[in-house]
């Protein structure tokens, strides 16, 4: 039988309440699944793959530590008055896209691309679409399919 799952939750502080929520989504869908986790916080979405390879990386420098064998990145961008927004969102999906692909990872992502605040934590409350926890199953799913093909996962 393999050994539990341990993630890296990665969250993007910008919003604060709006990312501590979708972080409790992510831990107790982690947690009901038998998995463990380890949090981090960046400043904003855009850091989010920063982080990803920070981890990533690391291993390659430093085994003291467990291996992560799957990450979830969660977030909030709140469409503005400029095209910030759009520049933002498209390079955190596309770095973080970059990351899995290069490095077959199993991600689950959660950064909420939102027009305002309300649309924010619809989406972020655990009590309606919970998409913290959404991004959390999904990284374990794609875990659990990366265990079917035998890729390493450590």
């Amino acid at each position: 039988m393999a050994e539990s799952p341990h993630l890296m939750i990665v969250e993007a502080r910008f919003h604060e309440d709006i990312g501590e929520e979708l972080v409790r989504g992510a831990a107790a869908e982690i947690t009901k699944a038998g998995a463990t986790y380890e949090h981090f916080q960046v400043p904003g979405a855009f850091e989010l793959p920063a982080a990803l390879q920070y981890a990533v990386k690391s291993m390659d420098f430093y085994s003291g530590r467990r291996r992560f064998d799957g990450y979830v990145a969660l977030g909030c961008l709140i469409r503005g008055e400029t095209t910030h927004y759009d520049t933002v969102a498209a390079e955190c999906a596309r770095g973080l896209n970059d990351l899995v692909l290069r490095h077959t990872l199993a991600l689950g992502y959660g950064v909420l691309t939102v027009e305002n605040r309300e649309q924010a934590w619809a989406r972020a409350s655990v009590t309606q679409k919970n998409r913290g926890g959404e991004a959390a199953r999904a990284c374990l799913d794609m875990i659990e399919l990366k265990r079917q093909f035998r890729l390493n996962t450590r």
